[in-house]
């Protein structure tokens, strides 16, 4: 297992290269270009400044998340060919400066969803929030109320560029069906995946967050059977999952450590995040300690050392403590928390074993 950490980079992240360089363990950067919109191409020449700027602390880029998938590839509109071209040129370029695995994800219209980003907990921190009664028909409101939220930080899958033509982009999702989705996402992998194949890169899909439909938008991995669908849908090594315990673990019936058992062989890359679930449908994010939360983080990460994972982690989503001023879920010290319970965790199943 190699634990990453992700980082938004300089001048847009309270988190900077040299604090987490003091986070023991960690190897590797997960980063992305957050100035490019969704369908332009990443030069080589911008790749390799922010590698060379994270290799010179001391990391690797392995990982990237994420190269966002434009709307038109979702929809299926006819330009979807040339952002798809785009994108080819783009995997190329991030693997002629040692990438190795892409994240994305094939979410309409919003990357994830929250209601409240600073939620009080009872230990005093606060966390993200999903207020199941929140979520009626206003997505206009919940945009404008995380872009507020998010300062002058950038939030990936909210740019205020795309926010800001919701009733044009709801109006080009309303004949997208669920299955129409399920074609277009085949469409775009079999599209990419000679480029994959030529260049050793590993697309990583991530979940759907939260994992049931919002706002009549479809959503595509939810469950363990949406996710035998997809691994089947392109049915090639490089066709792989960023398997987020936080998403799928918003619904209770998802066992995620099963999930992980199934699937270990097609994970690329783990996000471990924490829930806890409130009868009303409700949930918040807490700690990664098991006992905060209803995910199941120990069986989780013994069913990864017992499939004998090598990939990429990281620390999914924080709390804010000790009055920490960050993006939203991603502070440095409950993150830092976070991978140290996580290498407990592992370090304990290592002796074990031995």
């Amino acid at each position: 297992m190699q634990m990453t950490f992700r980082w938004y980079g300089q001048d847009n992240d309270s988190v900077s290269l040299a604090d987490i360089r003091q986070i023991p363990g960690v190897t590797g950067i997960v980063w992305a270009l957050h100035h490019k919109q969704p369908g332009e191409i990443w030069t080589i020449e911008e790749i390799m400044a922010e590698k060379q700027r994270i290799e010179a602390a001391g990391f690797h880029i392995d990982v990237v998340e994420s190269v966002n998938v434009h709307d038109d590839i979702k929809i299926g509109l006819p330009t979807r060919d040339q952002y798809i071209e785009n994108y080819k040129t783009t995997l190329r370029n991030l693997a002629q400066c040692s990438v190795k695995v892409v994240t994305y994800n094939f979410m309409p219209v919003f990357d994830w969803t929250r209601t409240e980003l600073f939620h009080p907990l009872p230990d005093g921190s606060t966390a993200l929030f999903y207020e199941k009664a929140v979520i009626r028909e206003d997505a206009k409101q919940m945009a404008a109320y995380i872009l507020k939220g998010c300062g002058d930080y950038t939030m990936p899958g909210w740019e205020p560029e795309r926010m800001a033509q919701l009733d044009e982009l709801f109006a080009k999702y309303a004949p997208v069906t669920k299955e129409k989705l399920w074609d277009n996402l085949r469409y775009f992998l079999e599209a990419i995946m000679s480029v994959c194949e030529e260049t050793g890169i590993k697309m990583a899909i991530h979940q759907d967050d939260p994992p049931w439909d919002i706002f009549g938008l479809p959503r595509l991995l939810v469950d363990k059977a949406s996710i035998g669908r997809f691994v089947k849908l392109v049915d090639h090594p490089n066709s792989c999952l960023c398997l987020c315990s936080g998403s799928l673990g918003a619904n209770p019936d998802n066992d995620v450590a099963d999930i992980v058992r199934t699937y270990c062989d097609r994970i690329a890359f783990a996000h471990v995040r924490n829930v806890k679930h409130y009868q009303n449908g409700d949930f918040s994010e807490v700690s990664h300690r098991d006992c905060d939360g209803d995910v199941g983080i120990y069986n989780i990460m013994k069913a990864y050392h017992d499939c004998g994972y090598q990939g990429y982690m990281r620390p999914d989503h924080g709390r804010h403590i000790w009055h920490e001023q960050c993006r939203p879920g991603y502070g440095l010290y409950d993150r830092a928390l976070g991978i140290m319970y996580l290498w407990g965790i592992w370090d304990t199943l290592e002796k074990q074993a031995q």
